[in-house]
């Protein structure tokens, strides 16, 4: 798992069935909160993406782009995203299942997702603050609006 100064694994998911987002397009523009999670259509899962959204000026006015990531296909993804209005990018580590949440040492293969996981990383593609946790955890949200912060 990296760690905090440690370079960033690099991704590419899919979002859509024809379009693509990779680390390495936020470079030099914007920091990333990806935020790794086991599955969409869960009660924790939809609690933390709804308290994402509703920061979701606080990581716009920091130059943050939210990514969260799941293992679900990427038409799961898209279908929770418009039900719970979410914001940022909800991408699909599908296929190879689980190849960016194992790059980043939070596949959990017990369930065949990735545990909650969350990895700011800045504008230059390196870690600034993780934490991960079980699966039936819950992550303290208010960290990252800190963690952010920080960046300046």
């Amino acid at each position: 798992m990296p760690q905090v100064g440690d370079a960033a694994p690099e991704f590419s998911l899919p979002e859509t069935g024809d379009a693509r987002v990779s680390l390495t397009g936020f470079r030099g523009r914007r920091n990333v909160l990806v935020v790794f999670h086991p599955f969409s259509f869960n009660g924790t899962c939809e609690s933390e993406m709804c308290e994402l959204r509703d920061n979701a000026d606080s990581y716009d006015d920091h130059d943050t782009e939210i990514v969260s990531i799941s293992c679900d296909a990427w038409r799961i993804r898209q279908a929770w995203k418009r039900q719970i209005e979410g914001h940022g990018r909800f991408l699909s580590d599908f296929w190879p299942h689980g190849e960016a949440s194992r790059a980043y040492g939070v596949f959990d293969e017990r369930w065949g997702a990735p545990r909650r996981a969350t990895f700011l990383i800045d504008k230059q593609g390196i870690v600034r603050y993780t934490v991960s946790l079980d699966i039936d955890a819950r992550r303290d949200q208010l960290e990252y609006l800190s963690a952010v912060a920080a960046l300046g």
